[in-house]
C-alpha cells in the first residue's frame, strides 16, 4: 500500500506530528499511513537533522559518478567481501566504515561493480520466498517471542545426518541457540530449550509449526515439550497448519543459515557443528541485519527480565470460578459421573473446566483444549486456534 491520493510533503508532515505526540508506536502509525516502518523512520531522521526541508525528496543524480578510489581502499574492500563471501555490499559497507571511519568508502552501488569486475559476485537463481506477514502475536519487545524450528536435515561429507535446531528472538533477530539435534524427540530437545531459559531467561511465547515435537493434532495441539513450556512458565503458539508465512522471520533466517553453513556442507559432522557456532556468534555480534538499521541483533537484545530456577511448575487454576480435574492414564476426566476424553498426552495432568454462554470450556494453563458436549464423550476441539492472518 502506498501514499494515499495527497501531497506527499503534507503527509510526511502528518507522520512527522503522529511521531512526535508519543501516543503511537512506530508501528501502528506506520500500519496507517500504509508504509514500512523502515520508511517511517527515514522520514522521521531527516526531519531531525534538516527540519522540513529534509521532507522533501533529493536528487537521486551521484554526487561524483566519475571519481576513481585509490588501489590501496579498493583492496581493503575486496580483502573482506573475501573473507565474507556470502555478505552483499551494503552489508560490507557497514563493516569497512565500523573499522575506518575516517575513509571515505564507495556506496554499495560501487562497492557492487567493484566485486563484480573481480569475480566476486555471482548471480543468485531466484526462488519463490516465504513472505514475513504480520505475526500471530506483536513482537513489540525483546524476549515477547522467540521462534524456533528445525532447518532441515542435510548430510556432511562423510554422509552423517546433520538437523539444527535453531531458536531467535522475534523482535531483535539475536540468535540464542543454533545446535545439531540427533533427534526429535522432546527427551533430547527439551534439554536444549532448558539450557537457553537458564542462560537467557524465559520468553513470554514460543512461536513454532506443528511437527513433532512441538505440537500435534491432539486437543490443543500439546505435546510433552509444550506441557513442559507451560510449566516453565511460557505460552506456547503455532503458526496455522500449512502456512509457513506466518513463521516468515524464521523461515529467512534459515536461507541465511544454510547460505552461511551448508553451503556446501562441510567434511565431517564435527566440523559442521563447529560451523554454526562460529556462525552464531558472527550473526549476533558483527553481522548487520538491514531490519535493524544495520545494526547487529547483539546490539538490541538483552536477556529477559523474568528468570526460570529449572522448576516444572503444573499451571494453577482458580478454584472458585473453574472446575479442576486432573486427567487419568487413559486420557480421560469425570464429571458427574460421566467420563470424557481429553487426550492422553495430558496423563496425569490437571485441566479447568469453565462455564460460560457458550458451554464448558476445557483448557490446559493458558491454551484452550475445546469444549465439552452432552451426549459425547470426546470434548469438541476448537476448529482454529490461531486467527487467520489478513495480510496487508
Amino acid at each position: 500500500m502506498a501514499w494515499s491520493r495527497q501531497k506527499v510533503e503534507e503527509q510526511r508532515k502528518d507522520l512527522i506530528q503522529a511521531y512526535l505526540k508519543d501516543n503511537e508506536s512506530m508501528e501502528e502509525i506506520c500500519r496507517r499511513f500504509g508504509i514500512s516502518r523502515k520508511t517511517g523512520y527515514k522520514w522521521c531522521n531527516r526531519y531531525k537533522e534538516l527540519g522540513e526541508k529534509g521532507l522533501v525528496d533529493l536528487s537521486n543524480k551521484p554526487k561524483d559518478p566519475y571519481r576513481v578510489y585509490p588501489k590501496e581502499i579498493i583492496d581493503i574492500a575486496i580483502d573482506l567481501k573475501l573473507k565474507k563471501r556470502k555478505w552483499g555490499p551494503r552489508k560490507i559497507l557497514v563493516i569497512l566504515k565500523r573499522t575506518y571511519p575516517r575513509i571515505d568508502w564507495p556506496c554499495p552501488t560501487r562497492l557492487y561493480e567493484i566485486f563484480k569486475a573481480n569475480s566476486l559476485i555471482f548471480p543468485r537463481r531466484l526462488r519463490g520466498r516465504v513472505p514475513a506477514t504480520h505475526p500471530l502475536r506483536e513482537c513489540n519487545g525483546a524476549n515477547e517471542t522467540w521462534m524456533a524450528d528445525f532447518k532441515g536435515w542435510f548430510l556432511t561429507g562423510d554422509n552423517r545426518k546433520c538437523e539444527p535446531l535453531t531458536i531467535t528472538d522475534g523482535h531483535t533477530r539475536y540468535l540464542i541457540k543454533c545446535v545439531h539435534a540427533e533427534y526429535k524427540s522432546c527427551e533430547h530437545i527439551w534439554p536444549i530449550f532448558k539450557d537457553a531459559f537458564l542462560e537467557y531467561g524465559i520468553p513470554n511465547r514460543l512461536r513454532t509449526d506443528n511437527g513433532s515435537p512441538f505440537g500435534t493434532i491432539g486437543a490443543g495441539r500439546l505435546s510433552h515439550l509444550s506441557i513442559n513450556l507451560i510449566k516453565a512458565g511460557v505460552t506456547p503458539e503455532w503458526i496455522n497448519p500449512g502456512h509457513p508465512e506466518e513463521n516468515g522471520r524464521h523461515e529467512r533466517f534459515h536461507g541465511t543459515l544454510k547460505e552461511a553453513v551448508a553451503a556446501p556442507p562441510a567434511a565431517t559432522l564435527e566440523e559442521q557443528i563447529r560451523r554454526m557456532a562460529i556462525f552464531q556468534e558472527e550473526y549476533n555480534f558483527e553481522r548487520p541485519h538491514e531490519a535493524l538499521n544495520m545494526d547487529s541483533p547483539a546490539q538490541h537484545y538483552s536477556k529477559s527480565s523474568r528468570t526460570w530456577d529449572g522448576i516444572l511448575r503444573a499451571p494453577e487454576y482458580d478454584s472458585r470460578e473453574m472446575l479442576v480435574r486432573k486427567v487419568c492414564q487413559s486420557g480421560c476426566i469425570w464429571i458427574k459421573q460421566t467420563e470424557h476424553y481429553i487426550s492422553q498426552t495430558l496423563s496425569g495432568e490437571y485441566v479447568g473446566i469453565k462455564e460460560d454462554e457458550e458451554g464448558h470450556k476445557v483448557q490446559y494453563g493458558p491454551v484452550h483444549l475445546g469444549r465439552l458436549c452432552e451426549g459425547r464423550k470426546r470434548i469438541e476441539k476448537p476448529k482454529l486456534i490461531n486467527k487467520p492472518i489478513t495480510r496487508r
